[in-house]
């Protein structure tokens, strides 16, 4: 049997095709450890906005997922100059790991977050939702000193019904923790969405019966105004 032989071209080949696979290697294992990459227009985008529009200190900022980025904050609250910070899709982690970016230049005095709907969606437990807010709150307290922090429950949708057992106990320990602080506030707006009924109405979710129509966001309205003490 003859032996193989490998030609000076051959070998050539060889090392630049293993030449073109490291830096490959590397580009996708940067991608695995990235997550947040995917946020940097919309964190862009805000850091834009704050440049732009300068705000006073002291105001109320609205952060979390498309529920906060799809709430037209000046229609339900007009005159109020709340700030709306909600970037689709995001989990509870994405704004932890941008806060300094977006929510320490405004300064605000309150922070209104409805995220862990997606977290849940995406796998994660109710005990790891309720450590991502823990983390959520040392980090804007530390960024902010003294800034109170209003959870917004995660709500109960019909998209997403067979996971509200999980949501609803994220959402019940998160309730307790909040009454451990006076920095902290618990929104529920779980409770009127559902009422006596076995589940929310469809009138409260636009077609995809995930995300909110006006007669969701007047319920969510009411029940921050109560919150938020707006008289």
């Amino acid at each position: 049997m003859k032996s193989a032989r490998w030609s000076p071209c051959s070998i050539l080949r060889s090392l630049l095709w293993s030449s073109c696979l490291v830096p490959l290697f590397f580009l996708t294992a940067q991608a695995q450890t990235d997550p947040f990459d995917r946020w940097e227009d919309d964190i862009k985008r805000f850091e834009r906005l704050t440049r732009e529009l300068p705000v006073d200190s002291g105001g109320v900022v609205f952060v979390g997922s498309s529920s906060i980025r799809k709430w037209k904050l000046d229609q339900f609250f007009p005159n109020k100059g709340y700030l709306n910070r909600g970037f689709g899709g995001s989990t509870i982690a994405d704004s932890t790991h941008f806060a300094e970016r977006f929510i320490k230049p405004l300064k605000p005095s309150k922070i209104v977050i409805y995220a862990g709907d997606n977290d849940i969606k995406h796998g994660k437990s109710a005990e790891q939702v309720v450590q991502d807010f823990k983390a959520f709150v040392e980090m804007v307290q530390q960024l902010v000193p003294g800034v109170e922090v209003i959870f917004i429950s995660i709500k109960p949708s019909l998209k997403r019904w067979e996971l509200y057992p999980e949501m609803s106990k994220a959402n019940a320990s998160i309730a307790e923790l909040c009454k451990t602080s006076d920095q902290l506030k618990f929104a529920d707006i779980a409770t009127p969405m559902i009422g006596n009924n076995p589940q929310p109405a469809e009138s409260l979710f636009v077609k995809d019966q995930l995300h909110l129509s006006d007669k969701g966001y007047e319920i969510w309205t009411r029940v921050l105004q109560g919150v938020l003490d707006i008289p």
